[in-house]
């Protein structure tokens, strides 16, 4: 065999052997047994954090009988941002770290059903082109016509991945 065939033999032949070394660890995040899903799953040096909903700002109190209060919109990102930056943190990232964010808006009722773009991007931009923080992530919104719980205006996800 000429040189420069057996050259780009054990040329492939490595590559080959590389490729199928190579594998990804996968980590999944469970916030508890019960939960059906992860708060978020590591796939390598990337975070694939699930879907966050707002915490209320004034919780339920069955003694009086009262519901939770979990504000409008800009209330409710400020919320999903601060528990994604708190999940963020727990794996040793930040978030300069996002590169992607899916946000999921519904109408809301208080604005005649309609989308309050305004008030996402008042939350968004306390986390996001700042001095401190000038990353600005891939972003993509979409309006539904309703999230899982039936008083959520707001769900955001995010992509997050541990630079070397």
């Amino acid at each position: 065999m000429p040189v420069r065939q057996w050259i780009a033999v054990a040329a492939i032949a490595a590559i080959t052997a590389g490729a199928a070394g190579a594998q990804t660890t996968v980590k999944h995040l469970q916030p508890n047994e019960k939960s059906p899903i992860a708060n978020g799953v590591w796939a390598g040096d990337t975070l694939y954090l699930s879907g966050q909903l707002a915490s209320p700002v004034t919780p339920a109190d069955p003694a009086k009988g009262t519901e939770a209060v979990y504000g409008d919109t800009a209330t409710q990102s400020l919320s999903a941002l601060n528990k994604i930056q708190a999940l963020l943190k727990e794996q040793g990232l930040d978030m300069k770290d996002v590169v992607k964010m899916t946000v999921f808006l519904a109408g809301d009722p208080a604005k005649g059903g309609k989308l309050d773009f305004p008030g996402l991007q008042a939350s968004y931009t306390r986390f996001f082109g700042t001095a401190d923080q000038p990353n600005k992530p891939a972003r993509s919104a979409f309006q539904v016509a309703a999230l899982a719980a039936p008083w959520a205006l707001v769900e955001i996800e995010v992509i997050a991945v541990r630079s070397h």
